[in-house]
């Protein structure tokens, strides 16, 4: 067998491999958390990218929730005003709300535009739009964030009717309260609550790391699967913590209301959504309900 036979014959059982979970996903919702380090490097954007209008052109629905929070701070540095985060959680007075809501309007239009370069008919939209995200304001330990959302209630029709039409929505995590004031929202807040309130069959984050470890500085203890139960037991025992602590929170929190199942992979991989979603083996670490296998297809 000459090696380009080879090639052509790995690239097949690829494929077959794949046409397992298209059928197995076809026609389900998926929201995609998209920010981090592969928001801010253009190539792995385009990785991204093409990614999903793979998965809308096959038959999934997708439904992109991005952040900004880079930029942002990019913004905020340069009118010289001081950075500041609680647990993760910007601190955000007026001045900031209004640079928030105009860098998060130009990423989602910015990623409409790189959506549709792929033959992709997308919708950017905010939380505001339809009363999508209803907030309240949102304090942590009696402390005031400023204009920090906490979400309330999710209005699923627009996106519903979006993805009826065959549009891929792209939304901004800005939410509003019952005076229609503005609140920036945390990105995976605002993803947790989309796929929680359209039932989604999946929630992948993307982020800045391999998944959930066993040992953070040992990439080689990557946990690849994880039921709910077990999630909860690494957050008891002290190994889940810092940072992944608020996300593996909201995995537990998605799972336990009818997302079958979420991902947590590193967006600074290329394609990383096609190696999670279309191989047995896949890339990051899924949280499933106690009646889902990651392998069952």
């Amino acid at each position: 067998m000459t090696k380009e036979m080879d090639n052509i014959l790995q690239r097949t059982e690829i494929l077959i491999e794949a046409l397992q979970y298209v059928k197995r996903f076809n026609n389900k919702i998926i929201v995609v958390k998209y920010g981090g380090s592969a928001m801010i490097d253009e190539k792995m954007e385009k990785s991204v990218i093409q990614d999903v209008a793979l998965l809308k052109s096959v038959g999934f629905k997708p439904i992109i929730v991005h952040g900004g929070g880079k930029e942002i701070s990019n913004w905020v540095e340069k009118i010289g005003k001081k950075i500041e985060f609680v647990e993760g959680l910007r601190v955000t007075d007026k001045e900031t709300m209004e640079i928030a809501e105009m860098v998060l309007n130009k990423v989602n239009k910015g990623l409409v535009q790189k959506l549709e370069e792929f033959g992709v008919n997308a919708v950017g939209i905010s939380g505001k739009d339809g009363s999508l995200l209803k907030a309240e304001r949102k304090c942590l330990n009696g402390l005031d964030l400023g204009y920090v959302g906490e979400i309330t209630q999710v209005n699923p029709q627009l996106l519903y009717g979006l993805l009826e039409k065959g549009f891929l929505p792209v939304v901004a995590p800005i939410g509003t309260d019952d005076e229609f004031e503005s609140y920036n929202i945390n990105g995976d807040d605002a993803a947790c609550a989309v796929a929680k309130a359209l039932n989604a069959e999946k929630l992948t984050f993307l982020t800045d790391i391999e998944g959930v470890l066993k040992d953070p500085a040992d990439k080689s203890t990557l946990i690849s699967e994880l039921m709910v139960e077990e999630a909860k037991k690494l957050i008891e025992d002290g190994i889940v913590n810092g940072g992944m602590l608020p996300k593996i929170n909201s995995c537990i929190d998605a799972i336990e209301n009818g997302v079958s199942r979420v991902h947590i992979i590193d967006g600074t991989i290329a394609h990383c959504l096609l190696l999670e979603i279309f191989t047995n083996k896949g890339i990051g670490t899924a949280i499933l309900a106690s009646s889902e296998s990651r392998f069952d297809v």
